[in-house]
């Protein structure tokens, strides 16, 4: 769809105090590691497809966010 075919009329405009306080925000980077986990485990997770080792760090990051609380 060509932009001039969007239609923006439900978008609020994003004023100067709005970009006064912005800020750039850098996706949390990711780091490649050993990490030895049961076969069981793995095997489950790519059962899943593609995409399985996203979702084994989905699960991980969300345990971490119990462990800062």
């Amino acid at each position: 769809m060509p932009d001039a075919s969007i239609d923006y009329t439900d978008i609020p405009e994003l004023g100067e105090e709005f970009w006064k306080s912005a800020r750039i925000v850098e996706p949390d980077r990711t780091q490649q590691v050993t990490l030895r986990v049961k076969r069981s485990v793995l095997d489950a997770y790519k059962a899943t497809g593609k995409g399985y080792q996203s979702r084994m760090n989905a699960v991980l990051e969300s345990y971490a966010r119990t462990l800062r609380k």
